[in-house]
């Protein structure tokens, strides 16, 4: 990367200005000759692409203009070019506009869009009269370049100095907290301290300004403060309502976000969707495993011609196969006009989350055959698909591929995907070694990984090993207990079962209850295990004890191994009975059609008796049953389920 740096006198060293040999029409040079003033040629060049002829004439004229140089500046940018940049930047300089803060501005901003941080740096330091123009550019370019805590430092500097912030300071300063480094209590005391200072200068009713600050509340999860601003916000744009229906799709609540999306539709007629409101909710969309609503949001797609935008049509080939329709997801694949990496992660992904670890690898390949580089997430996609068919050999090979084929080092996402992958196969105590051999810091994902494979074979000691570093790592996660006690259980080690949860209570954690969803004529129904809200909750417990009942007959044995309280069997089965996954299938059983497929979303790992239970079903019922739970996709059918019980 080319630097502009100069010697601390500032004695800059320029070119001698003299008349170069001048290559263009001569209808062109002769208005150079006739015109003393070059500035109007020079802005017309620059309108038309021609930077280079533009700086040839650049030195004929002695006195160039504030918007002459403006011109330039842009026309650096339009092009490309850092080079021709520091040109003109130099005869900016030479020529005594180094002082001027309109130029200043344009400046940064020309090296904030090269990433040349240290040169917009060097502008703004070299600026006495600083306006806020002048510090807003470069606490976006600090920003933009992920130097958030520079930006911040700026933004304090700024207020020392009693330069009064304006709309366009604050919308800045917020992108910098989200590119800080700073843990995520401390960053929501700085978020909050910024959300004083737009409440004290009265910016609050600003629409970018509010919106930044939903954006920045979502990114870390406080959805509560996101919609209270949103609700209080005097106006809207579209920008507004996607950053709100961005806020519920990625953090778990995917029915609010398409709620919120028909709530746009209803009410504002000059906020149309855009692509970017349309990724939101198709990922909405994903989560809930709607397919119906996935039609439907695909129509509204192709009426409004966004079918063409690539972040789109990504987002419905990743939701297809996230709904359980891989044949959709890979018509749509196919029918692409271009790709990116993106495009072949979602595939690979999908083929993955529905078992089809082969195909997976295979897609993974043909994109190394296209000429598309993988990127870091595509080796979490393709080593998640080795995982769930069990291809250790396979994957072992893609992880040391990373870093001897594709130069990509691997991240602790990474090693928690390979420790899985051995985790599952039982060779627990390879995985461990891969722990201890590992070239960064084991993280929360790493272990779990691990204490999830100890649940799954009842390695106690390596399970209480795990929990150990993640009690540290992450103590107010009651997922991380509940494995731990599971394994207890399955050992029957009931005295340590009971410590676990005393252990639970005592620091006020509790379990994440059973969610399960289904989609019945294009509407979503929610469950949570041992439901007594639902209207129909008396029927679907009377098909259930029935269809017990019977598939008792044909050799289905309730497991209850995992129940976590010492009781008789009988009360055991009633437990598990209960379970968000069961009350879903009933309530499809009664309100489907004979033949149809019940789909259905759960948002933990699907438990050993459900995944008993439901193979039965299929078998009584000759009905398929679509089960997407945390990790993968279970399709059941005639008492089968793809997974191979491997899962």
């Amino acid at each position: 990367m080319l630097t502009f740096q100069t010697p601390p006198t500032l004695q800059l060293s320029f070119a001698p200005k003299q008349s170069p040999q001048i290559a263009f029409s001569s209808k062109n040079a002769s208005l150079a000759l006739q015109n003393s003033n070059n500035n109007q040629l020079i802005q017309s060049l620059c309108k038309q692409g021609n930077l280079k002829q533009a700086l040839r004439i650049l030195p004929n004229e002695s006195k160039p203009t504030q918007q002459t140089y403006e011109f330039l500046i842009l026309s650096c940018i339009g092009r490309n070019s850092l080079s021709d940049g520091l040109d003109v930047h130099r005869h900016i300089v030479e020529n005594g506009f180094d002082q001027d803060p309109f130029l200043a501005t344009k400046l940064i901003n020309m090296y904030s869009h090269f990433n040349s941080i240290d040169n917009a740096r060097y502008v703004f330091d070299k600026t006495r009269e600083r306006t806020v123009f002048v510090w807003n550019a470069l606490i976006r370019a600090l920003a933009l370049a992920g130097r958030g805590e520079e930006a911040l430092s700026l933004y304090g500097q700024m207020n020392q100095n009693g330069i009064p912030s304006d709309r366009f300071t604050y919308p800045y300063i917020l992108k910098a907290c989200v590119s800080s480094s700073y843990s995520s209590i401390s960053l929501l005391h700085k978020v909050k301290e910024i959300h004083g200072h737009i409440l004290r200068h009265g910016f609050e009713s600003h629409v970018h300004v509010a919106t930044t600050l939903v954006d920045v509340y979502a990114r870390y999860g406080y959805v509560a403060q996101a919609a209270q601003l949103f609700d209080e916000m005097p106006e809207r744009n579209v920008v507004s309502w996607s950053a709100m229906i961005a806020c519920y799709a990625k953090n778990g609540r995917p029915s609010e976000a398409l709620e919120l999306f028909r709530e746009m539709i209803a009410k504002t007629q000059s906020d149309v969707p855009n692509s970017v409101t349309m990724v939101s909710v198709l990922q909405a969309c994903a989560a809930l495993a709607a397919l119906g609503q996935v039609k439907l949001m695909h129509g509204y797609v192709l009426r409004r011609g966004l079918d063409s935008i690539l972040p789109v049509i990504n987002a419905l080939v990743s939701t297809y196969a996230k709904c359980g329709c891989l044949e959709i997801a890979l018509r749509v694949f196919d029918r692409m006009n271009r790709r990116d990496v993106v495009s072949w992660n979602s595939m690979i992904s999908g083929y993955g989350l529905h078992g089809f670890g082969v195909e997976a690898v295979q897609v993974f390949r043909r994109m190394i055959g296209s000429g598309i580089s993988p990127s870091s997430i595509t080796f979490v996609s393709v080593l998640g698909a080795c995982s769930h068919i069990g291809l250790v050999d396979e994957g072992k090979k893609l992880f040391k591929s990373m870093v001897s084929q594709h130069g990509i080092f691997p991240s602790a996402e990474h090693y928690a995907c390979l420790v899985d992958l051995l985790g599952r196969a039982g060779r627990l105590e390879e995985a461990i070694r891969i722990i201890e051999e590992m070239r960064i810091e084991p993280g929360p994902t790493v272990w779990g990984s691990l204490l999830g494979a100890c649940r799954i074979h009842c390695n106690v000691e390596l399970a209480e090993r795990a929990t150990h570093r993640l009690i540290k790592l992450e103590p107010t996660n009651a997922g991380n207990y509940v494995l731990l006690a599971d394994t207890y259980a399955e050992a029957k080690k009931w005295d340590e079962v009971s410590r676990v949860k005393k252990l639970l209570e005592a620091q006020g954690l509790q379990k994440v209850p059973g969610c399960s969803w289904i989609e019945i004529k294009k509407k979503i129904y929610s469950f949570i295990s041992v439901d007594e809200i639902n209207s129909q909750i008396e029927q679907l417990h009377a098909l259930l004890v029935q269809l017990v009942m019977e598939m008792k007959e044909k050799g289905y044995v309730p497991e209850t191994k995992f129940v976590l309280y010492e009781l008789d069997q009988s009360e055991k089965e009633q437990i598990v009975l209960g379970h968000s996954e069961k009350l879903a299938v009933a309530f499809g059983l009664i309100n489907t059609s004979k033949g149809e497929t019940i789909r259905i979303s759960k948002n933990l790992r699907l438990c050993e008796d459900c995944h008993s239970f439901t193979k039965f079903v299929t078998k009584f019922t000759e009905r398929d049953i679509l089960v997407r739970d945390v990790n993968r996709f279970h399709h059941f059918r005639d008492g089968i389920c793809s997974c191979g019980d491997y899962w």
